[in-house]
C-alpha cells in the first residue's frame, strides 16, 4: 500500500465501527494511527456537500481493502469526529 494509507485490513469484519478524526483541506490524502488507537484521516477536499465524507469514505475502504459500498457513515455527517460500519 501507500506510505500515506497503512494496512487497517484486519478491522474489516462484518460489523466492526471505526471511528476516525477528519481534517479536511489536508496538504495531502493520508492516514495516521495514533498510539492510542485512535484513527486520523486528512483529506484535501473541502467539508463542502458531503466531498469531504466520501473521501473519507474512499480512502478509508483503500485502507481496509473493501469497496468502498461496504462502509457505511453510521454517525458524525457534519462532525469531524466520525463513526463509520463494515456493511456485509
Amino acid at each position: 500500500m501507500a506510505r500515506d494509507i497503512p494496512d487497517l485490513s484486519p478491522l474489516a469484519r462484518t460489523g466492526t465501527e471505526i471511528a476516525v478524526r477528519v481534517t479536511p483541506r489536508a496538504s495531502r490524502d493520508r492516514i495516521t494511527r495514533e498510539a492510542d488507537g485512535t484513527i486520523r484521516v486528512y483529506v484535501t477536499t473541502p467539508p463542502e456537500d458531503g466531498k469531504a465524507n466520501e473521501a473519507v469514505r474512499r480512502l478509508l475502504a483503500k485502507a481496509l481493502g473493501l469497496a468502498k459500498s461496504r462502509l457505511s457513515l453510521v454517525r458524525g455527517q457534519t462532525a469531524r469526529d466520525k463513526l463509520f460500519r463494515v456493511e456485509g
